[in-house]
């Protein structure tokens, strides 16, 4: 036991204290996300918006999550990480909460789309300052660190929003958000200002490459996109169908999704130092995450028995745990050949443009095509882009082998 735990806590260690800070900021960030995996739950049940209505706004959530992205991208490129990441946490902060105040369709529409602007320009920001604080060798762990602050927070979030919702209101969520935002902001000033913090890989480039001219680079893209798109049904139809087809309550739906972060927070950062340790190739980690994410839909097809929805999101889970960190760190790789915020901006939009799609189409086809003909879809989709990935892999070998 006690050489399972010295093994365990020796995978931290080598990260520099700048990524452990950056790593708490985005766990106070995190730790208000409740709202989300409730939000088409709010829609639909407190706010009395159709399923079609539902997927509109959330598509404006993804369009708002494209755009701001795209811009934190230009803007961390031209007056740095530092300033976007501030501005990004504070104003995003305040238009969570002003969220709650708005009623009506259109208002919402516009409300999400601002909304997600401010706080998605955060990413790309966030990515080059990880890859600025990272040691080379450490850059797939550090963003598995960052990934394990996200999940520790998403954990306890929906299981604390269930509990919020029945206790006081899904408009405490709002609050709860929004002030968790302006906290990291805080945060942020007190212990990642330049003044007190050295980079220890900070690459430039006299004569960067363009990342719209990078071809391997779009074959992932589209393979990510495919991946945002099955992956993000866990955050809009899902909790949908845990409700009206499983019966869940919100608390429950809550625990399930808890479930998913807690796992992510125990077991990530062991499974992906014993990945890095088996030396495999990144896209092949990659496409077999996607392959255990379509899994995880069409195992819901299997039978009744209530438990196969643990099983569902524990093969979701594992997907997950390996297909983000080593494609963010794939994509780091392809940022040091030009403007770093550009590619990471890229890499975020690959997701932020399949929330625009996923959670309208999610919602359209269980309107009029029902669940289970969703997730058959979902699965052949995500078969599709493990497909592409693995033509990815054989075109970076013939094409650009040095590179990797």
């Amino acid at each position: 036991m006690k050489n399972i735990l010295t093994n365990y806590v020796n995978t931290f260690k080598g990260l520099s204290k700048e990524v452990w800070w950056l790593s708490l900021i985005t766990l106070v960030n995190r730790a208000g996300t409740m709202v989300i995996p409730f939000l088409s739950l709010y829609l639909n049940k407190n706010l009395g918006f159709s399923l079609a209505n539902v997927g509109w706004i959330l598509s404006f959530w993804g369009l708002g999550s494209v755009l701001g992205t795209w811009l934190g991208g230009k803007l961390t490129d031209k007056i740095g990480y530092y300033k976007v990441m501030f501005s990004s946490l504070l104003i995003s902060g305040i238009f969570f909460i002003l969220l709650q105040t708005l009623s009506t369709f259109e208002s919402f529409c516009l409300g999400i789309l601002l909304t997600m602007l401010a706080a998605d320009a955060f990413r790309p920001a966030m990515f080059v300052a990880l890859n600025a604080y990272s040691k080379p060798e450490n850059k797939t762990r550090s963003v598995t660190l960052i990934r394990l602050a996200i999940n520790l927070g998403f954990s306890a979030g929906p299981a604390i929003g269930g509990i919020i919702i029945t206790g006081i209101g899904y408009y405490a969520l709002f609050w709860v958000d929004g002030i968790t935002c302006i906290l990291a902001s805080l945060v942020l000033v007190f212990v990642l200002h330049p003044k007190k913090v050295k980079e220890l890989d900070n690459v430039i480039v006299e004569k960067p490459v363009s990342v719209y001219k990078d071809k391997a680079f779009w074959i992932f893209f589209i393979g990510m996109f495919i991946f945002g798109f099955t992956f993000m049904q866990y955050f809009s139809t899902m909790p949908l169908y845990y409700k009206d087809i499983r019966n869940l309550s919100e608390f429950e739906i809550g625990l399930l999704m808890g479930f998913n972060g807690f796992f992510i927070f125990v077991f990530e950062m062991p499974l992906i130092h014993w990945l890095e340790n088996l030396k495999k190739d990144k896209i092949k980690l990659v496409a077999l995450g996607l392959f255990l994410v379509s899994l995880s839909f069409v195992i819901l097809l299997t039978t009744s028995w209530i438990g196969v929805l643990f099983v569902g999101i524990l093969l979701m889970t594992i997907g997950e745990m390996i297909a983000f960190p080593f494609s963010n760190a794939f994509a780091m790789e392809r940022g040091k050949k030009g403007n770093q915020g550009e590619y990471m901006a890229m890499y975020a939009i690959s997701f932020s443009l399949a929330s625009i799609f996923s959670h309208n189409s999610g919602m359209q086809m269980i309107s009029f095509i029902g669940y289970e003909l969703t997730w058959l879809f979902m699965t052949v989709f995500a078969f599709l882009g493990v497909a592409i990935l693995m033509a990815l892999k054989h075109f970076v070998l013939k094409k650009e082998q040095p590179t990797i």
